[in-house]
């Protein structure tokens, strides 16, 4: 919530409200070779529109270069622009799919392992895999995201202010057994 100041208020029991921290995609990478291939069939269509000595061909042609828009450009396009990721100082949210969408959420406050993983390509534009271990069957993996490095430190900061009130809390209650102690030992 926020007051007609601009600052932002705290929510029931002092918790602080949810904000984005980040927004994240896989790297534009990789839409390098498909948009080489776009330039490339636009190029070729548009030599060989109109030249060729049958009308049917040149119709094929047209045809051909649509479907292969299609496939070649527009198919990897929408599959980077439909995975993304979000982090907020409370969790990560994972979205992919086009025609099964999937969400996913992971608490900062149930703490998990960051890794980063890069390969040769990856660490020369400072990108990489973040995989993250929370205790599943298969580490949730933000894919080729850029800054890898820099997500990993907000990761890390992230669950260490996250779970320190929960710490805090914890201290702060007395445990149930030693009130149940307490009370027997004073009969």
């Amino acid at each position: 919530m926020t007051n007609s100041a601009g600052m932002t208020e705290t929510g029931p029991a002092g918790a602080s409200a949810e904000h984005v921290v980040a927004r994240l995609r896989p790297h534009a990478r990789v839409l390098f070779w498909p948009t080489i291939l776009l330039f490339v069939v636009c190029g070729a269509t548009g030599y060989y529109a109109g030249n060729l000595p049958e009308p049917w061909q040149n119709t094929a042609l047209i045809w051909g270069a649509v479907v292969a828009i299609l496939l070649l450009w527009v198919l990897p396009l929408v599959s980077w622009l439909n995975r993304r990721y979000t982090i907020t100082t409370r969790r990560i949210i994972f979205r992919h799919g086009f025609f099964v969408r999937t969400r996913q959420e992971l608490l900062h406050s149930r703490g998990y392992d960051v890794t980063v993983r890069q390969n040769w390509l990856q660490s020369a534009f400072r990108s990489g895999n973040v995989l993250i271990n929370s205790g599943l069957e298969h580490p949730l993996v933000l894919k080729d995201v850029p800054n890898a490095a820099l997500v990993q430190k907000v990761l890390h900061d992230l669950m260490e202010d996250t779970r320190a009130p929960i710490a805090q809390r914890r201290e702060e209650q007395p445990l149930l057994g030693d009130g149940f102690r307490q009370g027997r030992s004073g009969r």
